[in-house]
């Protein structure tokens, strides 16, 4: 038995117990079901394009799901490691031994903030084309003063890969909005989506309203699902490449045909140089969320000194320098397991 393997002690969670089998069953009827429901509700759009090239036998192709993924029935302790009551929960995934190091309160409902984005960015990878010029229309509009947008033009257009670089870096919710209709044709009916997706994902504690992660009540997920949904982006190279970047300059267009540049960030600290990862430890990147209901938030993609790949996950931190000392704690329990 491996040392990674001893060291993990689990704890029961009933909450959480047919997660495997879930895992397990959901593609095969999830995909089923989805198939159809995109050729009755999307024609006309990005979905019948995906559909006429890909819905064949790959969609139901029944490997067992759960044998590609980190499983756990129960929440993870990692002997040495001490849990933090303060936080809404807490995760990490080695994805070469297919594990869960560590899990606390991993499905807990919880409200995931601008994390949605990455469902939102798994849609646009999936259905889009990232060479398409996006119309912007007025839905982009009216976010408040605190909320962060890229300053999309209605009657402007922008490239899908540009979208998704402000989306996923300065996490822009007006890019979200523009994705969101060019996917679908409307916010609500992209919602109706990423839940679909979800379930096949296997993400069943999951409900979206929006593409962005706006506060709204039945706007929720777990940290296991969170974890689910960015092990299925960073199996796209474009995905991996933009949150990798240290910066991007999206071009923006208005309804003249003038064009805007506009310099977009990344949100974490890492990228951003702010909070410097434990020695050995390289973090490439991921996405953040901060609103009053979910706190602080964010999941990474890192490797250890050896290359080996994890997926580390902190939700509901009270503010951004907890956040980053948690995940900290969590990246160095990642070392020791590489020691």
């Amino acid at each position: 038995m491996s040392r990674r393997r001893r060291r993990r002690r689990k704890r029961r969670n009933p909450a959480g117990r047919l997660i495997a089998l879930v895992l397990t069953l959901v593609v095969a009827g999830g995909a089923a079901a989805g198939g159809i429901w995109y050729y009755a509700e999307h024609s006309g759009n990005p979905l019948t394009e995906y559909a006429d090239e890909k819905y064949n036998a790959d969609l139901y192709r029944a490997e067992p799901f759960s044998e590609t993924l980190c499983v756990s029935a129960e929440n993870v302790a990692l002997d040495g490691f001490t849990d933090e009551p303060s936080l809404h929960a807490a995760g990490l995934f080695n994805l070469n031994e297919r594990s869960v190091e560590y899990g606390y309160r991993l499905y807990d409902k919880l409200y995931p903030a601008s994390t949605t984005k990455l469902m939102t960015a798994y849609l646009a990878l999936k259905y889009g084309k990232l060479e398409d010029m996006v119309t912007v229309t007025d839905s982009v509009t009216g976010f408040a003063i605190d909320e962060v947008v890229c300053g999309l033009y209605p009657g402007g257009q922008v490239k899908l890969y540009d979208l998704l670089c402000g989306l996923l870096l300065k996490s822009g919710n007006d890019c979200g909005v523009a994705i969101a209709e060019y996917i679908s044709g409307s916010v609500e009916a992209f919602a109706e989506l990423m839940n679909e997706e979800a379930k096949e994902l296997g993400a069943t504690g999951t409900h979206f309203v929006n593409p962005h992660g706006l506060h709204e009540d039945d706007h929720y997920t777990t940290a296991y699902d969170l974890y689910l949904i960015f092990n299925a982006c960073i199996q796209n190279d474009t995905f991996k490449e933009i949150i990798s970047m240290s910066s991007y300059t999206m071009s923006i267009g208005d309804a003249a045909g003038n064009t805007h540049s506009l310099e977009v960030l990344p949100t974490n600290y890492y990228s951003l140089g702010k909070t410097e990862a434990p020695e050995g430890i390289k973090v490439f990147g991921g996405k953040t969320g901060t609103t009053d209901q979910a706190g602080c938030c964010v999941i990474l993609y890192s490797e250890d000194m050896e290359a080996h790949p994890y997926i580390s996950v902190i939700m509901g931190a009270e503010d951004k320098a907890f956040l980053y000392q948690e995940m900290n704690r969590l990246l160095e329990a990642e070392k020791a397991l590489s020691e």
